[in-house]
């Protein structure tokens, strides 16, 4: 407790802000990947011509899931390039195997299938996943960090 004020006076002389909420929320054993800092993000569906939705407004320190689904209407691919490079990635499961990346540039689905991506947003700013080559603002998921 006395090592999260004296957090909080170090931060305040830096300009930063946080909320005393945030100085007492007990984040147990495993940290920022702790149950309690855990945030399921609404489902991706990618079929072909629908939009993938969105937008998102992440926290930035808050661990989150997303299932991203394909209904096997086409192939379809997403690009995760400036996306990854503002979070770390903890695990992408598909089927039961988990895959622990530094990053990924970018993803296709052939088939229906899903998959689920656990991360930690860590970069405030504003990004997007989207179809490559697409142009429609509904082929992409606006997303910022704060």
């Amino acid at each position: 407790m006395k090592s999260a004020w004296l957090l909080a006076a170090c931060l305040a002389f830096t300009g930063v802000a946080i909320a005393d909420d945030d100085v007492n929320k007990p984040l147990g054993m495993a940290g920022l990947l702790s149950g309690s800092n855990k945030v399921d993000l609404p489902e991706v569906t990618l079929s072909v011509g629908e939009p993938l939705g969105g937008p998102w407004e992440l926290k930035s320190g808050t661990y989150y899931e997303v299932e991203i689904t394909a209904d096997g209407s086409g192939e379809i691919g997403l690009d995760f390039a400036s996306f990854s490079r503002a979070i770390w990635i903890d695990e992408i499961v598909i089927e039961g195997l988990e895959i622990r990346p530094y990053g990924i540039e970018s993803v296709e689905f052939d088939d229906a299938g899903t998959m689920e991506i656990g991360f930690v947003a860590i970069k405030p700013g504003k990004y997007a996943i989207s179809i490559p080559g697409s142009t429609g603002k509904t082929q992409k998921l606006d997303i910022e960090i704060k």
